[in-house]
């Protein structure tokens, strides 16, 4: 069973139809949307500020999220939309992911930085603090920086097909869990 627990007097919220793996961890000021997935080994740490998943949204095996402390300086939100994909391994450490995003595989999203709306994120970039993008755009790189611009259909195919897909899977799990 998943390792979700109460800290700092903040106990997480998960939506209903949302799936969570049986070794993420998810602590503290958590709030998950409905028909959500969080799977393996992910870990969403809201112990020291607010971390926010919309709805249809995928959060995949090896996944940190994480803020900057609520009473530091320059404190950080982790706020993702609904119908995003987090790939394996990226990293969210106090960024807003706006809705219909995909975040690559490795990739690394820094604090206060904003994704807005229809954008992906390429595996391994590296979005830095208080970046802020532009819609429906890919970018890439170390650090990232906008390559194209996505259209209605290339949105549809790769962005919401991911997300879609990603639901399916996780009604596999709670499939064999109901047996």
């Amino acid at each position: 069973m998943a390792l979700i627990k109460k800290v700092r007097g903040h106990e997480p919220v998960i939506g209903e139809n949302t799936f969570v793996a049986e070794t993420a961890v998810i602590l503290g000021d958590v709030t998950i949307g409905k028909d959500c997935s969080i799977w393996y080994n992910a870990v969403l740490r809201g112990d020291v500020n607010k971390i926010v998943i919309g709805d249809r949204t995928n959060i995949q095996d090896g996944v940190v999220l994480h803020t900057i402390y609520d009473q530091a300086k320059h404190p950080s939100q982790t706020i993702i939309g609904n119908d995003v994909s987090v790939g394996h391994n990226a990293i969210i450490h106090g960024g807003i992911i706006g809705d219909h995003c995909l975040i690559g595989m490795g990739a690394t999203i820094l604090d206060n930085a904003v994704v807005p709306s229809g954008c992906i994120i390429a595996a391994n970039a590296l979005v830095l603090s208080n970046a802020k993008l532009e819609p429906n755009s890919v970018y890439a790189g170390v650090p990232a920086r906008k390559v194209k611009e996505i259209t209605p259909e290339q949105r549809d195919e790769i962005i919401l097909r991911t997300a879609h897909d990603y639901m399916l899977y996780a009604s596999w799990y709670k499939e064999e869990n109901e047996k």
